[in-house]
């Protein structure tokens, strides 16, 4: 199969924006709590209605501030409660949100600020004013910079904007937020950028009610509807505010929370229905149980229940378990699965896992523990997930079929192409972008993949990202690199060996799950990755991994060489973006010794 679509399920009235979700819910049932706010150590509840009118106060204030309808404005923050309320304000005047993750440096807000020519500028605290100040006043359309976290003397954001809006009537916003079309740009995203700049993502409030409705129309609507969710990934990010309006308007409770450290005891308190994450942080979650077990002395009866589960899990997709396989999975069920459901709060539904590809292994470990991970796929270009796994129709390893409304068409080189309501309308001030990834109504995606005989997708890799070695194979690294981080102690890996003689791979230490090897392993407390990237040891654990991986592809695709690097990718020393991507070219000349050395005759 190449082609595959859709239809939709619903309709969006062109008369309607995003922001009518919270001003309709505040009409019809303003008793209503879909929001808590943590203050301290407590979860508060916010009618439905107390939302609307926080809402209404900051759109004031906006109003009173000058931000005509089209203007952009600029908000630098981690998740928090004020983003949504601050969201929502933008489009109840009609302006469109300009979001930056809070982890942005100076340079990466002053190109958003001069690209996208925001009149207001927005920051979260203290860390962001820092980066705002290496700009030296230089904030190119910027009239005013505002913080969430009141600066000293001053108030924060919304209590300012609320009280400068005392004048504004409400009359004026909701005489300004009917003129608000579905057809009307709602927000700019900047991608996350591997290569090159930025560029701005035009999504209109038709993508975000598209994608909310057709999340909601799914199998995810039975968890969402009267559930709960506590929403940790940055709502910079496109996944999560495409969720945190789903939730919304299908009636969940949702907390906001950037803590992710301590995130775990959020779970027991909110219990959630529903959980959205990235794959990272299942891997996490695998990789600290199996450390737990071990430094308890179960290491043994860990890795036999982790067997078990994903040996459940696949029984499932050929016939269902047989008798001995039940035993042994209702035995770790009470003994090891049962506590791993309590650390996620006991009520999570179903898990979503986006931004990157999961592992199969650990996506039929999950599921036969009891939490099932379904991935999808999408891009900041489709509005989050077009395509995505649901109850009843999963397939491990693949990123599901779309969703409803949306199409998906796999072009003759292998590309993938979508299509439908969700998909934006263009680059930012940027024709030529915008002409290359939008033809005949299909965004090239740049991804490669296929389409089974049923419907479902599976990403196979970039295309710019297509290793070609010296002897002409074609090798695409995303696979290889997905099974290697399924080991715990692996955190990145890069896999190399383009116009090269063969593949080789860059490997990275989990900073977290380094201290219990070494301890495991009789190697000094103290000694650093530097230290030990020698050590036989630790070269034998890699080499398992490497073994695991090359299981999955033929000889000429497998790793040959492996180099550990002394350092973790991260987002501050500039390897990976803010959505977790590995930025290539970085990697590639930042490690052009190690390179060197892995090819060296």
């Amino acid at each position: 199969m190449r082609e595959i679509s859709v239809p939709a399920n619903f309709t969006i009235d062109p008369d309607a924006s995003t922001v009518d979700v919270v001003f309709d819910a505040a009409r019809t049932d303003p008793q209503s709590v879909r929001v808590k706010r943590l203050v301290g150590q407590d979860w508060k509840p916010v009618t439905t209605k107390q939302y609307a009118d926080e809402i209404l106060g900051v759109a004031k204030g906006l109003i009173a501030q000058g931000v005509q309808p089209g203007d952009r404005v600029a908000l630098v923050s981690s998740t928090r409660y004020e983003w949504p309320v601050i969201d929502f304000a933008i489009w109840a005047v009609g302006a469109v949100t300009v979001p930056v993750y809070e982890t942005s440096s100076s340079g990466q807000i002053d190109w958003i600020l001069q690209d996208s020519d925001a009149v207001l500028l927005i920051i979260e605290g203290p860390k962001q004013a820092a980066e705002v100040a290496e700009l030296n006043g230089k904030l190119h359309n910027v009239k005013r910079v505002l913080q969430i976290d009141a600066a000293e003397g001053e108030q924060g954001a919304v209590a300012a904007l609320t009280a400068e809006g005392a004048g504004v009537t409400e009359e004026q916003v909701h005489a300004g937020r009917a003129g608000v079309k579905a057809a009307d740009l709602a927000t700019l995203i900047y991608t996350s950028g591997t290569t090159g700049r930025p560029k701005g993502c035009e999504l209109m409030h038709s993508n975000l009610m598209s994608e909310a409705e057709a999340i909601l129309a799914s199998p995810f609507g039975e968890a969402i509807r009267g559930g709960s969710n506590v929403m940790f990934l940055p709502l910079a990010h496109v996944l999560a505010r495409a969720v945190n309006i789903a939730c919304f308007k299908g009636g969940a409770v949702v907390g906001h929370f950037n803590d992710t450290k301590n995130l775990v005891p959020q779970f027991a308190i909110f219990k959630p229905t529903l959980i959205l994450s990235v794959p990272r942080v299942f891997e996490k979650v695998y990789a600290s149980a199996q450390q737990s077990a071990v430094d308890g002395g179960k290491g043994k009866i860990f890795d036999a229940a982790a067997q078990t589960a994903i040996e459940y899990s696949e029984s499932l997709d050929k016939g269902g378990p047989g008798l001995v396989l039940k035993v042994k999975h209702a035995v770790f069920d009470k003994l090891v699965y049962g506590k791993l459901k309590a650390a996620l709060g006991g009520n999570c539904k179903v898990a979503i896992s986006g931004g990157a590809p999961l592992g199969a292994r650990l996506g039929h470990f999950f599921r036969g523990v009891g939490v099932t991970v379904m991935e999808g796929y999408g891009l900041t270009e489709s509005t989050a997930a077009i395509t995505v796994n649901v109850e009843g129709a999963q397939k491990i390893g693949t990123v599901g079929r779309p969703l409803a409304g949306q199409g998906a068409k796999i072009a003759e080189d292998g590309e993938i192409l979508l299509q439908g309501s969700v998909v934006f309308r263009g680059y930012w001030r940027n024709e030529e972008a915008t002409k290359a990834a939008l033809e005949d109504g299909w965004f090239h995606t740049g991804d490669l993949g296929s389409i089974d005989e049923d419907g479902f997708l599976s990403i196979t890799g970039r295309k710019k990202e297509l290793i070609v070695t010296a002897g002409g194979k074609n090798v695409s690294p995303a696979g290889l690199e997905d099974a290697l981080r399924g080991n715990p102690l692996i955190s990145q890996a890069m896999v190399i060996g383009d116009a090269q003689p063969f593949i080789a791979a860059l490997i990275t230490i989990d900073p977290e799950a380094f201290p219990q090897w070494k301890s495991a392993n009789g190697k000094p407390a103290s000694a650093s990755v530097a230290d030990l990237r020698e050590d036989p040891d630790l070269k034998a654990e890699i080499d398992r991994a490497v073994a695991v991986a090359n299981d999955t592809v033929s000889k000429a695709e497998a790793i040959k060489k492996v180099r550990i690097l002394p350092e973790d990718f991260s987002e501050e020393t500039g390897e990976m973006t803010p959505t977790m991507k590995v930025k290539r070219n970085v990697v590639t000349q930042k490690y052009a010794d190690d390179i060197a050395e892995i090819y060296a005759k």
